[in-house]
């Protein structure tokens, strides 16, 4: 029989294990053995610092990333087709969302193995909540255009969607390109258009503004460069 595949949770920002993730989750990653990560430095350092007691050197950790093939997601998987429950740690939040856990969960569901979300931050929903944006309607893009005529066109076009489908829009960026980005926003939006940013979610430093894009314009940029970030676009 399969054993289980668990999706688990990790934190958006450092040391906020104790404020954000349900001691269940702590609980599930010290019983576990294999585990199927997005960077194996980050998810040992992880599991070291909310499962104390697991020697890491005794774990299986396959590392699938984007790159990764098919081939490497189906060997990844066959502990868990044998019967061995497996956990599987993105490089922050919840696998599966803009991250390589989605294709090992799609895969899971075909080998019939049974695949388990646990509760954790998800900073697109944290996003979403404290935007003030329409929350039953809403589209995540995940990464716009590097090249600036391309991503000033996409930009465009999420801002129609968002006016004319009451739909928010949400995408994010690499964080050392966030100022560039937010210019982009200013000098291309209509003045009607509300944005929200939302960085370093869950941190100290969080900061989570919506305003309209006449509004924006008016004040001083934040200071978000290389701080992870949501933007969102809506009504």
């Amino acid at each position: 029989m399969p054993g289980t595949l668990y999706l688990i949770p990790t934190i958006l920002a450092d040391d906020t294990a104790a404020q954000v993730l349900p001691p269940q989750v702590a609980s599930r990653v010290s019983g576990l053995q294999v585990f199927l990560v997005e960077n194996a430095r980050t998810a040992r350092r992880f599991i070291k610092s909310i499962a104390p007691e697991q020697v890491i050197e005794e774990l299986r950790i396959s590392v699938i990333d984007k790159d990764s093939t098919e081939a490497q997601i189906q060997a990844a998987l066959q502990p868990v087709v044998a019967g061995q429950d497996a956990g599987v740690i993105s490089e922050a939040g919840c696998p599966g969302i803009a991250d390589p856990g989605a294709e090992l969960a799609r895969r899971a569901h075909q080998l019939g193995v049974r695949v388990v979300p646990l509760v954790g931050p998800s900073s697109l929903l944290l996003a979403l909540m404290a935007s003030g944006m329409n929350g039953q309607s809403f589209a995540f893009h995940g990464y716009l255009p590097i090249e600036r005529s391309k991503r000033v066109a996409m930009l465009k076009k999420l801002e129609q969607q968002a006016l004319q489908q009451h739909q928010t829009q949400l995408f994010i960026e690499t964080p050392y390109r966030n100022l560039p980005l937010l210019e982009d926003l200013l000098a291309t939006l209509h003045p009607a258009t509300r944005l929200c940013v939302a960085a370093s979610l869950t941190a100290p430093n969080e900061y989570i503004r919506t305003d309209t894009i006449a509004g924006w314009r008016k004040g001083q940029l934040p200071d978000i460069h290389k701080q992870p970030a949501v933007f969102l676009l809506g009504q």
